[in-house]
């Protein structure tokens, strides 16, 4: 396992906003709580419940993914990305 600091658009280190690398895929932490999952083969699973907590999450959330917040939405909706608990994400990272 291997975390580092998300790194803002001027290129510094950002505080509380990580990205933890994992066995299969790279997770993204903000404070203490983890948001996403992206698994090495291509599946996203996102926390059912602070995916979308504040905009300081979102906007390093949309960084991650590499999308702005409505597609994101429509991935959810289409069924491309799962909600699940913090729970379910961290047992099958």
């Amino acid at each position: 396992m291997k975390v580092e600091n998300m790194i803002s658009n001027r290129g510094n280190t950002v505080a509380n906003q990580f990205i933890i690398h994992v066995e299969n895929g790279n997770l993204f932490q903000s404070y203490y709580s983890i948001i996403a999952f992206i698994t090495f083969d291509g599946q996203v699973f996102l926390n059912e419940d602070k995916w979308d907590y504040s905009r300081t999450t979102g906007k390093y959330r949309n960084n991650f993914l590499g999308e702005e917040k409505k597609e994101t939405e429509q991935k959810i909706k289409d069924g491309r990305y799962k909600l699940i608990s913090e729970e379910e994400i961290e047992a099958i990272c």
